[in-house]
């Protein structure tokens, strides 16, 4: 009997092969439709502002004309071809305004209306906005639809029945005859209403269980909250009653009650010729406050109009 030998050295077994390194991912290229579009980028970014410099131009033109004309003379005013920087600057346009028409009187007249009409429509388009948003009531319904068709009503369509209202009350000539008229608007009750309708109902029915009446939470909850819509109906209103002619015109009979673009269009137009230095110097006058009026309340403006959805 043979005994193994165990001193023999073990057959050799075959070394670990290494792992093959993984190849590194392909490098991801770019579609050839995006890189394609980022470099027409740069090229529509251009496009757009070019066409926006040339409307913001188109539509700053006719101001610049009106602001350089006014201390233009009638004689270089009619000259041809034109010029654009006055040659001889003059002030003798606002100088006829201030000394000669008295300007100050249709000035005052103008800004009485602009701000109780612009009282009025904040309060009571406010009111009734609130009553058809948080309120319930019978004819609610019918209310509204009567606001919207009234929006689409010509206000030409009204002015000889409220001329011949005015008339039979004697108010012809009066301040309460250019103001009464427009105190409420369908346009700010429906601005309002839109704005009123996105408050919580829970601020209103805590302040109705802790006993507010509707005065006092229409004072204390909900115009607190309603600054941006105020603005906008502020602002809408304010330049639709500074810009009002027809119904001044009519109205306001006596020189007395003459607003400004009334006292603008008889005083600088006459029945043979137009001083033209002359209205463009009054309706510099007359454009300078709702400038300063907008650009002191644009952001707010602009808060209103987005939060109504006014388009």
């Amino acid at each position: 009997m043979t005994i193994p030998d165990t001193s023999a050295p073990l057959p050799a077994t075959a070394a670990p092969v290494a792992p093959e390194p993984k190849s590194a991912p392909p490098a991801r290229t770019e579609p050839k439709a995006r890189r394609r579009s980022s470099r027409r980028a740069p090229a529509r970014r251009t496009l757009t502002y070019a066409v926006l410099v040339v409307a913001v131009s188109a539509t700053l033109l006719p101001f610049a004309w009106m602001f350089l004309g006014a201390f233009k003379t009638q004689g270089e005013l009619l000259r041809r071809p034109i010029t654009w920087w006055p040659e001889q600057p003059t002030l003798d346009n606002f100088l006829v305004w201030f000394n000669e028409l008295h300007i100050g009187t249709f000035f005052l007249n103008s800004v009485v209306v602009a701000v109780f009409t612009v009282l009025g429509n904040l309060l009571f388009c406010s009111m009734v906005g609130y009553a058809l948003a948080k309120m319930d009531f019978p004819g609610k319904r019918f209310l509204f639809l009567l606001v919207m068709v009234m929006l689409m009503v010509p206000g030409v369509v009204t002015f000889v029945p409220l001329f011949v209202m005015v008339s039979k009350l004697g108010l012809v000539s009066t301040y309460p005859a250019l103001i009464l008229p427009f105190l409420a608007a369908p346009m700010g009750v429906f601005l309002m209403r839109q704005f009123i309708m996105g408050i919580p109902d829970s601020l209103i029915e805590a302040a109705r269980i802790d006993g507010a009446g509707e005065l006092r939470t229409f004072l204390r909850i909900v115009m607190p909250l309603c600054g941006p819509p105020l603005a906008t109906l502020g602002i809408l209103t304010f330049l639709g009653s500074w810009n009002n002619f027809l119904w001044p015109l009519v109205v306001a009979q006596s020189e007395e009650m003459y607003t400004l673009p009334v006292a603008l269009s008889l005083y600088s137009t006459g029945q043979n010729a137009t001083d033209y230095g002359l209205l463009l110097a009054g309706s510099v006058l007359i454009i300078t406050p709702i400038i300063l009026l907008f650009v002191a309340l644009q952001r707010y403006f602009i808060q209103g109009v987005a939060a109504t959805g006014i388009k």
